[in-house]
């Protein structure tokens, strides 16, 4: 499957999703990378005006779970988060924020995921770690 169908299928299983309230939309992707961005809003601001970092978290578990997906056969397996650990470094009040997926491991049952949240000039805001269980569909 070529790079464009993969982010059309990806930003198209956004929909009525917290991802699609959040604006997150997938926009790169690669042999071992998956890259999505989230506009920095009133929408994802916490009481002093900066990024909240739930919603920073939500990016990180939102790539990292979508890049697992990419590795596995959709229509036998499904795909969980099971941990998420993040550090937030940096604090954003607008533009934009990219979460970018790079495997650590990529075993049968679970897949285990760093995610960089960076800022439009590339500064590391978060720093995440993803773990995912790959299951049987039911």
């Amino acid at each position: 499957m070529d790079k464009i169908k993969k982010l059309d299928i990806l930003n198209n299983i956004n929909k009525n999703t917290l991802m699609e309230t959040l604006e997150i939309e997938f926009t790169d992707v690669g042999e071992d990378f998956l890259i999505a961005k989230m506009p920095v809003n009133t929408r994802v601001y916490q009481p002093f005006g900066i990024l909240h970092g739930g919603a920073t978290a939500a990016l990180a578990e939102t790539v990292g779970s979508c890049a697992s997906a990419l590795f596995v056969d959709a229509k036998t397996k499904i795909i969980k988060g099971i941990e998420l650990s993040i550090n937030h470094l940096k604090s954003v009040k607008k533009g934009f924020v990219f979460g970018i997926a790079k495997p650590i491991h990529k075993g049968r049952t679970t897949h285990l995921w760093e995610v960089r949240i960076v800022d439009e000039d590339n500064n590391l805001i978060s720093i995440c770690k993803l773990t995912n269980i790959i299951l049987d569909k039911k």
